[in-house]
């Protein structure tokens, strides 16, 4: 009887794409079957702290807290490389009027947004709220400002928002490398059995970059009412060479976010593994 590995993830485009060849059964995956559970990030990042699903989308900041029991699989990063979470307001605003301001929301304590935002804005106060009801508090005035993740980083200007910064750009711009904001975990327990759901996993990843056309018609149902253009442009943002493997690259890009982190005092010390 096959073995049941149990993969979370947001119900978004992106990760839609990512595991279209493994949801569709179009990859050959042996004695491995393949369970997926869709939720928001920051409920996986809760639940990454039981341990409950044995592969899960997580936030590296979230990483940082839970990386004794799940290690970092070198591919399914989302990293981004030169734009990221955007920190909208209502209407233009610097950073100094945010300080001190109504609190900034935040799409979960444990999101990689809301650890850029702290590094870029260590004194602002923070609220947390669902990440799709950012952009409408914001709008209608009930927080000064919020981090929008997903596809709100496309839409929010035409709904009437305006960026105070791009937290992917400021990154970029301190240290010339990719903000990495969610990566796919592994629970450390599985052992022997590692090396071939990481397998599976890249090879699902590099089935929908080789066959985009069918994956982002797969995804599109995940795609919360953006065009097909725009659908296509958000996972090219978030599913690319880097989600295939971090290389050198990434891998210090996570490091070194983790590393400033700690040194802020946001984060315990962490020792990065990736596994597979």
């Amino acid at each position: 009887m096959p073995r049941t590995i149990r993969v979370a993830h947001s119900p978004d485009s992106d990760d839609a794409f990512m595991f279209y060849a493994l949801a569709e059964r179009l990859i050959d995956t042996g004695d491995l079957a393949f369970e997926h559970v869709l939720k928001d990030i920051e409920s996986l990042n809760r639940d990454a702290r039981e341990g409950r699903y044995e592969v899960t989308a997580i936030s590296i900041h979230a990483y940082a807290h839970l990386a004794d029991r799940y290690a970092l699989l070198p591919h399914g990063a989302s990293m981004g490389d030169g734009y990221g979470p955007v920190l909208v307001a209502h209407r233009p605003t610097t950073k100094e009027q945010l300080v001190g301001s109504h609190a900034v929301a935040i799409p979960g304590e444990w999101t990689t947004a809301a650890l850029a935002l702290r590094l870029w804005a260590p004194e602002v106060e923070t609220t947390v709220m669902a990440f799709d009801e950012i952009l409408p508090a914001v709008l209608e005035g009930r927080v000064a400002a919020g981090v929008i993740i997903h596809e709100g980083q496309l839409t929010y200007e035409e709904e009437g928002a305006h960026a105070v910064v791009d937290l992917g750009v400021w990154w970029k711009g301190e240290t010339d490398l990719p903000l990495p904001l969610g990566g796919n975990a592994i629970r450390r327990d599985l052992g022997g059995l590692i090396p071939e759901v990481s397998r599976l996993l890249r090879a699902s990843i590099a089935y929908s970059l080789e066959h985009r056309e069918a994956a982002l018609a797969h995804s599109m149902k995940y795609a919360r009412g953006l065009t097909e253009e725009r659908a296509d442009r958000f996972v090219g943002m978030y599913v690319n060479e880097l989600t295939l493997d971090y290389g050198d690259r990434g891998e210090r890009a996570v490091r070194l976010l983790l590393s400033r982190a700690r040194e802020a005092g946001l984060i315990p010390e962490v020792d990065v593994a990736f596994a597979g």
